[in-house]
């Protein structure tokens, strides 16, 4: 693959270079973007690569992409991303759908052996052994013009992202595990990662487990009105009302400006514009019973037999990836497994390549399916 890009900013160069594109089975893809004043990232550039050509895209001198969108959108050719989410929420914000097929190269390299949650620039270390410029890590990409080593820095982000691709999706055909990743890839495709429903934001407050009643129903009500107006206003949630401010506001419980006032976390200005609204808020969750904290019986302490369990368990993990050559905490940590043997529906093991890998061997083991043995000194365990 070559190092050299092309730099499309105008729309004959960009209808050209999409159908040098099309017929493509795979397309590396990743996005530069901007989002420190605003809800919404801003896209300032798209990168897009196969095996033969490397295109750089600015959005912002074009305009309109929908050309690329129509290529993008295409279901025949996979897109190549790593660490997809954030790449995903702009296509989902712009088009209010997901570029399928998918592969995430990141979400791959635990499956032949890598460090879960690799970087890219580490990943393309480790694999490729290319050491990438962190240069230009902090680039404003809102500002034209941009300089050659900005857009050489954005180039590399998928002439080794393919590169990484084609070695894993090889390997982890060797090894029969590709479609191990179905389940994980299908699930960067739900909306809910990226437009959740505004009452159920609060959830991420971490003030909301040690609110009970009217005082969590404030904070959940509050919650979500910061949440609609960050979307309507196109600013972050934090520079309307901190997560702190919000719980703050429902444990003291607040009836009038005056009382708001007495809060060092709120500021003059934003009580004056909306502390009529947070008052009538709070009115609000006082008559209503809060949505239910989910998850509170996986933070209880485990009892003795729990414990023993969750060794017994730890063994059967170890075996597996040893078995599989796989770091066990890939498979599972021991929080996840002190989780999975209180019950948590919610657990990794219970979804994706975990599943079929380990989460089934496990409840086998809880329901007494499964039993230790050793032979030949060596340990192991089988169906009972």
């Amino acid at each position: 693959m070559s190092n050299n890009y092309i730099l499309v900013e105008n729309e004959d160069a960009l209808v050209e270079i999409c159908n040098e594109f099309k017929g493509s089975s795979w397309l590396a893809i990743d996005t530069e973007f901007e989002r420190e004043k605003t809800f919404y990232p801003e896209l300032c550039l798209i990168q897009v690569a196969n095996v033969d050509l490397v295109a750089i895209i600015d959005p912002i001198v074009l305009g309109n992409i929908q050309t690329l969108f129509d290529l993008l959108y295409d279901t025949s050719i996979t897109k190549v991303f790593h660490a997809a989410r954030q790449d995903l929420e702009i296509f989902f914000n712009l088009q209010k759908k997901i570029p399928e097929p998918i592969f995430d190269t990141q979400i791959a390299a635990p499956l032949i052996g890598y460090d879960e949650q690799l970087g890219y620039a580490n990943l393309v270390n480790k694999i490729l052994g290319v050491e990438l410029s962190k240069a230009h890590t902090r680039t404003d990409w809102k500002r034209r013009p941009l300089q050659q080593a900005q857009l050489q820095y954005a180039a590399d982000d998928v002439i080794y992202l393919g590169q990484l691709y084609t070695l894993l999706k090889d390997k982890l055909e060797g090894h029969a595990r590709l479609d191990w990743l179905d389940g994980d890839f299908s699930a960067l495709s739900d909306p809910n990662l990226y437009e959740p429903d505004p009452e159920t934001v609060w959830v991420k407050n971490r003030s909301a487990k040690r609110l009970k009643g009217k005082k969590l129903s404030a904070l959940q009500h509050i919650a979500a009105w910061r949440e609609r107006l960050a979307r309507t206003e196109n600013r972050p949630r934090n520079w309307l009302l901190k997560d702190d401010a919000i719980a703050d506001i429902a444990q003291l419980q607040p009836k009038t400006l005056a009382d708001l006032n007495r809060l060092k976390s709120l500021n003059d200005r934003f009580i004056q514009k909306y502390g009529s609204e947070i008052l009538k808020l709070i009115d609000v969750a006082e008559q209503q019973e809060p949505a239910p904290l989910k998850g509170t019986a996986s933070r209880k302490s485990l009892n003795l037999q729990q414990e023993a369990k969750v060794d017994a368990l730890t063994a059967i993990v170890r075996l597996t990836a040893d078995a599989n050559k796989l770091h066990p905490n890939i498979l599972a940590s021991r929080k996840e497994l002190e989780k999975f043997v209180q019950g948590d529906s919610e657990s990794l093991l219970l979804k994706g390549w975990r599943e079929q890998l380990i989460g089934n061997e496990l409840k086998d083991f809880l329901a007494g399916k499964v039993s230790f043995q050793i032979i030949d000194n060596e340990m192991t365990f089988k169906q009972v």
